[in-house]
């Protein structure tokens, strides 16, 4: 009987540790495999932040974990969908609108200290008596002259509430006194539409730079009016390095050219309602010839107005192969304030083709300066995407926009890799800047742009901005120097020119002689942007192989 006891006993015991043994084994295994049984695809991340806040050995700042994990998940899908912290989507919403509160000043960062560079006509800091060349020392009470301020925080310091008031310590022509000035924000426009002018007779010219904002369509026309009253019939609109951006503005821009009932894009997507864009037939270009300049940046919106032209048979399109772009973003907000902009449909343009080129999103920039097919009336294309205009020419879809007429030999084609590195450390503006400092009286003397361009054309100004960027981490290169000598004095012509004229002086300047602007007017001289020299295709006596 005791025996029988003691066995008993010991059963129980085993039994029980074995029962234990199981339970904390389960306990122990089910944290370590992120309690698997109870997880699904949507709820797996909560499970893992949940576990990091409870049982990581150290303290977690939990918001940064998500940004960093939201950010990397965003990036994995295209090269377009983002996220946006919410600290950074007021300034990003604003260059979507094109609307921002500032003070209507051009600044730089020049040797640790942010200057003025030129002040907007009529803004609030002309009227408070800023000037071109003034040294901003403090912004409100934070110091702006010193080591590690960068143009992030400078930009952050100027712009604010529209109606807030900003108060600036200057320094002013090389003297140590501070003058304190009070400003006020207003509502200042962020041009797209940098520059238009009559470039010749009855021909005008139109320059949307590196974006469509939804104020695009409003400055376009604009320029329209004033080109229409100088008797401009026939135009150049120029969309080369323009990435895109705000569909609606390249949509109304087409529209403005296009008879009634005429396709410009329609787009549709997963969770995206088809939509069709349609002209109206209120137009005011419908009888103007035009033609369309692109290059291998030119994306998104901007092949939005190219392609949509081109497969109306409505003009000329003239360039390189375009990006390729033909995806949709919306921007979906969040209730932190932060937003995702995500990548929902896909667009094609009236032949039915999309233009997007697939890319790897690690590589895409190499992709871009080696793929072959955006150069020469000899491009790749790839017959099993032939579409049809609407008089039946042949396009292509899946690589972007094909222009009816290339043409490689651009001013941009004489960049070396010498004049990229004047790029890439912005010598052209410091330069610029510093050369109108030493010359302010002199050139404060000129009242257009024509004069002095004569002017700084006398001087050598390629020895000293060469001199200048040697002083700076450029070395000469004398072989590159004189391979891109044009393109390196168009280029500080523009910038010290704009210093004192304002922006709708830089591109007069800069594309002076451009080639492929000569080969459009060409074209618009001889009447073949017309829709019925385009449907027989009489540019082709302008192809150059």
């Amino acid at each position: 009987m005791e025996l029988k006891k003691r066995v008993c006993l010991v059963l129980s015991l085993v039994t029980g540790s074995l029962i234990i043994g199981i339970i904390i084994g389960n306990f122990i295994s089910g944290r370590s495999l992120g309690r698997k049984l109870f997880l699904t695809p949507y709820n797996k991340f909560n499970v893992v932040l949940d576990i990091l806040s409870k049982e990581y050995v150290d303290p977690i700042r939990m918001k940064d974990v998500t940004e960093s994990a939201i950010l990397h998940i965003i990036n994995e899908l295209d090269p377009y969908s983002i996220y946006i912290p919410s600290e950074e989507l007021k300034q990003f919403d604003e260059d979507m609108e094109g609307y921002f509160g500032g003070i209507g000043i051009n600044h730089l960062l020049f040797k640790d200290t942010v200057v003025i560079v030129n002040v907007i006509k009529g803004s609030s800091a002309s009227q408070a008596g800023l000037l071109p060349g003034d040294r901003i020392v403090y912004i409100n009470d934070s110091i702006f002259a010193s080591n590690g301020i960068t143009e992030e925080k400078v930009v952050k310091a100027l712009r604010g509430g529209i109606g807030t008031c900003l108060k600036l310590g200057i320094c002013r022509n090389s003297s140590d006194q501070i003058i304190e000035f009070r400003v006020k924000r207003k509502n200042i426009l962020s041009t797209t539409v940098k520059s238009f002018y009559e470039i010749e007779k009855g021909i005008g010219f139109i320059k949307i730079c590196d974006r469509f904002t939804h104020s695009t369509y409003n400055e376009f026309m604009h320029a329209i009016m004033n080109l229409l009253s100088l008797g401009c019939k026939s135009f150049i609109v120029d969309l080369r390095m323009n990435r895109g951006g705000a569909y609606d503005s390249a949509i109304k821009i087409v529209n403005e050219f296009l008879p009634g009932n005429k396709v410009i894009v329609y787009a549709k997507g997963k969770s995206f309602p088809r939509m069709v864009s349609v002209s109206n037939g209120n137009g005011i270009l419908q009888n103007s010839q035009v033609v369309i300049l692109i290059d291998k940046i030119s994306a998104s919106a901007s092949e939005i107005v190219a392609g949509s032209i081109q497969d109306n048979d409505r003009g000329l399109i003239i360039g390189q192969c375009s990006f390729g772009k033909g995806l949709i973003q919306n921007q979906i907000g969040l209730s932190d304030g932060s937003a995702i902009r995500l990548t929902v449909a896909r667009y094609y343009i009236p032949s039915g083709r999309n233009l997007h080129r697939e890319y790897e999103l690690k590589k895409l920039g190499d992709q871009i300066h080696s793929d072959k097919s955006y150069y020469g009336n000899n491009a790749k294309v790839d017959s099993t995407f032939v579409y049809h205009t609407l008089h039946g020419r042949s396009v292509y879809g899946g690589r972007g926009i094909i222009p009816d007429i290339f043409f490689l030999s651009s001013n941009a084609s004489r960049l070396s890799s010498y004049y990229l590195d004047l790029e890439k450390k912005n010598i052209f503006n410091q330069f610029a800047f510093e050369y109108s400092d030493e010359n302010r009286s002199m050139l404060n003397q000129f009242k257009d742009y024509s004069s002095m361009l004569e002017y700084l054309k006398k001087q050598p100004i390629l020895e000293k901005i060469v001199n200048f960027a040697s002083n700076n981490g450029v070395k000469k290169r004398i072989l590159l120097i004189n391979y891109s000598a044009t393109q390196i004095l168009n280029t500080a012509y523009a910038w010290i020119v704009s210093n004192f004229l304002g922006d709708d002086a830089f591109y007069p300047v800069y594309l002076n002689n451009d080639p492929v602007i000569i080969q459009a007017i060409e074209a618009l001289r001889k009447g073949y942007a017309y829709p019925e020299a385009v449907e027989t295709m009489k540019y082709k006596e302008l192809i150059r192989y």
